[in-house]
């Protein structure tokens, strides 16, 4: 059963960091938050992977680093962006439309001819409901984006009364989780192919140093900036980056079980569900139902495919 506690723990840690980000990264005053937020991340997974080489005894090689690097640059700059969503959109919102690039990788695999290989490793009504679960991530992708398009002004007002923060209504809003969800998915179509020749630990170390190198730069051009850091601003952040870190740890435990991948797969892809939930209690985040309708199109989808592991 370790690997559905592997699974449980990654699904709460990525729901943890989730909203820990969105904790660091919506305040109005600091435009600068998304870099302060690379930086943490990069800092944690850093010092991970020294972990790693010295005391594990993963091997790591500047051929591994620059073949990974596409890979690497993709899955970075996808979070970056994603940070940045997450000062104008709420926390329900965006997450399920991040975790959708699942859905995109699916849809990449048809395109390039994978459908015949689906269709060859599934009964019809299998490949005909992974179709749809493509299908109903896709609606209700479109569905959000109509939905807050369309939402009333003074409707919105109403229901964000409570909540920690206001936000208007934009459609840079949507696209940035969009972007967060394209590169996202880019990167983990490029994953597969580039994995193919390279060790997973090796890769994942890889993929770690890029991510400091990105925050010592941010920290470089942060200094620069003479940008200030304050206790109450940084700790969600890094408290967020720690989450992050401990859930890619447990997902690529979880998946190890190359037996029960089956199962795991979609409690780890559910972890946008408890983001929301989340949401709702800590940042009093309030959806209409029409939200929830499109969203729950979107969490519907999702595992779906975590069950056939696309």
């Amino acid at each position: 059963m370790n690997w559905f506690w592997f699974a449980i723990i990654a699904m709460f840690c990525w729901s943890g960091s989730d909203i820990f980000s969105k904790t660091g990264c919506y305040g109005e005053k600091d435009k600068t938050a998304h870099l302060k937020m690379v930086l943490a991340v990069g800092v944690v997974m850093g010092l991970h992977a020294a972990y790693m080489v010295f005391f594990n005894d993963v091997a790591i090689t500047w051929n591994v680093i620059w073949t990974y690097l596409p890979v690497s640059l993709l899955y970075i700059l996808s979070m970056a962006i994603g940070y940045i969503g997450l000062r104008y959109i709420e926390l329900s919102i965006s997450s399920p439309i991040c975790n959708s690039s699942g859905a995109l990788v699916a849809v990449t695999t048809i395109v390039t001819g994978g459908l015949a290989a689906l269709g060859e490793d599934m009964k019809s009504w299998q490949l005909a409901l992974v179709l749809g679960a493509v299908g109903l991530i896709c609606a209700g992708v479109i569905g959000l984006g109509v939905v807050e398009a369309r939402e009333d002004d003074e409707l919105r007002v109403r229901r964000q009364e409570k909540a920690n923060r206001k936000y208007a209504k934009s459609w840079l809003a949507l696209c940035l989780p969009v972007a967060y969800c394209l590169l996202d998915a880019a990167g983990t179509y490029a994953d597969a192919i580039v994995l193919e020749n390279l060790n997973e630990d090796s890769a994942n170390v890889a993929y770690e140093l890029t991510f400091a190198f990105a925050g010592l730069c941010c920290l470089v051009f942060l200094l620069i900036k003479r940008e200030k850091f304050t206790f109450k601003q940084e700790w969600p952040k890094y408290t967020a980056a720690c989450f992050e870190t401990a859930g890619q740890l447990a997902y690529i435990y979880a998946l190890a079980d190359e037996e029960h991948v089956v199962y795991s797969a979609p409690i780890i892809s559910a972890y946008c569900v408890v983001s929301t939930l989340w949401a709702r209690i800590f940042l009093k985040e309030k959806l209409s139902v029409k939200h929830y309708a499109m969203i729950s199109l979107v969490v519907v989808g999702i595992l779906i495919l975590g069950v056939f592991d696309i």
